[in-house]
C-alpha cells in the first residue's frame, strides 16, 4: 500500500484500534521521540527518514490480511475483525519496533562522487570527494530488541501475555530455544514474525527498487 503521509496514517490506525488505558500516553510519548522520522535500519530495508513508521504500517497491513485469512472463520468471517481482535493485531504490528525510537543517528563519511565537474580522476572517471550522511546506531538503552519494545510499551500501557510474546519473539531468532515454543503457544507471535518478513522482503524490497513512492 502507498501512504501519502505515513505519520498521519500511523496515528489514525493507532487511535482507531488501540483504545486500552495508557494508549494515549504511549502515543504522546512516541510523538516526543524521533519515531516518525527514524529509519527502519542503517543500510537495509527502510534506511531513510520515515522508514520506521512506514515499515510499521506495512507490517500492520500484512498482519491484518494474514489474520483475516487465517482466523476469519473463527470471527464469523467478518472483515475487518471484531475490535477486540484487531486491537492485539494493531498493538503487535504498530509497536513491535518502537525499540528503534532514539536508536539511530546521522553521521558523515567522505565518499567519491563521480561527475563531469570532478577535479580528480581514476579508472571510472572524474570525481570529487564529498561528505555523505549515513545512519549509524546510537543505543542509549541496551535492553535487547523485542524485549526493549515490550519494556517501553509497558511503561505506558499493559500488554496481554500473547502481545508481549509476539513482540518479544518477532525477530524469529531460533538460536533461542524459546522461539519455537512461543510460536507453538501463541499464533499472534507467529503471525507477527511472518508479517515482519513479508513487509521487509516483499513490500520494502519493492519500494527500494522504485516500485513504491
Amino acid at each position: 500500500m502507498i501512504y501519502l503521509n505515513a505519520k498521519e496514517s500511523y496515528i489514525a490506525a493507532f487511535q482507531k484500534h488501540i483504545r486500552r488505558p495508557g494508549a494515549a500516553s504511549l502515543l504522546n510519548w512516541l510523538l516526543t521521540t524521533d519515531f516518525f522520522e527514524a529509519p527502519a535500519s542503517t543500510k537495509y530495508h527502510g534506511n531513510f527518514a520515515g522508514g520506521l513508521v512506514l515499515h510499521s504500517l506495512h507490517v500492520f497491513d500484512r498482519m491484518s490480511q494474514n489474520c483475516v485469512y487465517e482466523f476469519g472463520r473463527d470471527c464469523g468471517e467478518g472483515i475487518p475483525f471484531p475490535p477486540d481482535r484487531m486491537e492485539s493485531i494493531a498493538i503487535a504490528a504498530l509497536l513491535h519496533d518502537i525499540c528503534k525510537a532514539e536508536f539511530y543517528k546521522i553521521d558523515y563519511k567522505n565518499q567519491k562522487v563521480y561527475s563531469e565537474q570532478g577535479r580528480q580522476f581514476d579508472k571510472r572517471g572524474a570525481y570529487s570527494w564529498e561528505s555523505i550522511p549515513f545512519y549509524t546506531v546510537d543505543e542509549k538503552f541496551p535492553f535487547g530488541h523485542g524485549e526493549k519494545s515490550v519494556f517501553l510499551i509497558n511503561e505506558h500501557m499493559r500488554l496481554t501475555r500473547d502481545e508481549a510474546l509476539a513482540i518479544r519473539f518477532h525477530m524469529g531468532d531460533f538460536t533461542d530455544r524459546n522461539t519455537g515454543k512461543a510460536y507453538e503457544m501463541c499464533p499472534l507471535a507467529l503471525q507477527l514474525h511472518i508479517a515482519d518478513l513479508q513487509a521487509t522482503y516483499l513490500d520494502e524490497s519493492a519500494q527500494k527498487a522504485g516500485k513504491e513512492g
